[in-house]
């Protein structure tokens, strides 16, 4: 009688696991199966976010987006491994949202509207089929997503208008102070013989979309307050305005000193790989200054209950009558 007790306790948290198991690899393969008409259904605007990506230089940053929230999806592996996987059947919410997305952006010609349907549909499939524990440790991974979208037409003409202006009277400041310059528009004119044309291209809207991925994946991995990774990511605009700025200023003293197409090819190329680096190290030195102007927050301190202190006071036995003392 015992041993089959102490047989059916053992088999009970088996049975268990493999039950937990058998709902893990359901799960999988039907994420795999929705990945795959997903793929399928989407395979048109993914094919042409690729030709965005090749063919337009100020949002080639974006196919590095997927790569890294990959990364990051690995990264937390341990934490989606103790997730419970729970169907959340409100999801299909969200799926509606995305087919709506979708089709408003076939009826319209709208490319951002499907492109965007893309990420609102994978989101919607992880928190429809995995539930909310691993939507939860995925959402920041999610948001990052929507980086590798360009930006719609008009968003793109009002922010790089402004960034063209920006980078020009930057520029300017910065340059009168070793020559003498002027400008006509966007076009510099060099110790009032040598013209240097900001470009649309020259905005800097290239950097600021990379710095921009930069700046969030490095939010995601630091360990910091909310606020500061807040702060980080939103910083990343100035820290590319002032790159382009200083790339600008030494691209004008090169067509000075070389020749113009030499300057056009390290504007393009040399100071491009370079600004990278300097951008990152621009944002460990805020993490750093963050670090040094802010206290730190004092550590809860676990106060010890005190032992009661023992009695001294003893206590003496009577003596019985016809007992003996020693």
């Amino acid at each position: 009688m015992i041993e089959k007790r102490i047989t059916h306790r053992h088999t009970m948290p088996l049975s268990g696991k493999n039950q937990e198991h058998d709902d893990r690899l359901w799960l999988a393969v039907v994420a795999l199966g929705l990945v795959a008409v997903t793929a399928w259904s989407y395979w048109f605007t993914i094919f042409d976010l690729y030709k965005e990506w090749q063919r337009n230089d100020d949002y080639s940053a974006g196919q590095l987006v997927p790569l890294v929230a990959i990364f990051l999806v690995w990264r937390e592996r341990k934490r989606l491994a103790e997730c419970v996987l729970k169907p959340f059947w409100p999801a299909l919410g969200l799926l509606l949202l995305a087919v709506a997305a979708r089709a408003y952006g076939l009826l319209f010609m709208f490319e951002s509207g499907e492109r965007y349907s893309l990420v609102l549909t994978i989101a919607a499939l992880i928190l429809l089929v995995a539930g909310r524990q691993v939507f939860r440790t995925v959402f920041w991974i999610l948001l990052i997503l929507f980086l590798m979208v360009p930006f719609p037409g008009k968003v793109h003409n009002m922010i790089s208008g402004p960034l063209q202006a920006m980078a020009t009277t930057g520029t300017m400041y910065i340059l009168e102070a070793f020559m003498r310059v002027s400008n006509q528009g966007n076009v510099i004119t060099l110790n009032g013989e040598i013209p240097m044309a900001v470009e649309e291209a020259c905005s800097g809207l290239r950097m600021l979309t990379a710095f921009i991925i930069v700046a969030a994946f490095m939010a995601y991995m630091v360990k910091r307050p909310r606020w500061q990774k807040v702060f980080l990511l939103f910083s990343s605009v100035p820290v590319a305005v002032m790159c382009n700025i200083l790339r600008l200023c030494v691209t004008a003293v090169l067509f000075l000193l070389a020749s113009e197409e030499f300057a056009k090819k390290f504007f393009h190329d040399f100071a491009g790989i370079v600004m990278m680096p300097a951008a990152v190290l621009l944002m460990f030195a805020e993490l750093w200054l963050m670090d040094k102007i802010t206290a730190p927050e004092p550590e809860p301190q676990h106060i010890t209950p005190k032992k009661p202190a023992k009695s001294a006071v003893s206590f003496t036995r009577r003596s019985q009558p016809g007992e003996k003392h020693a």
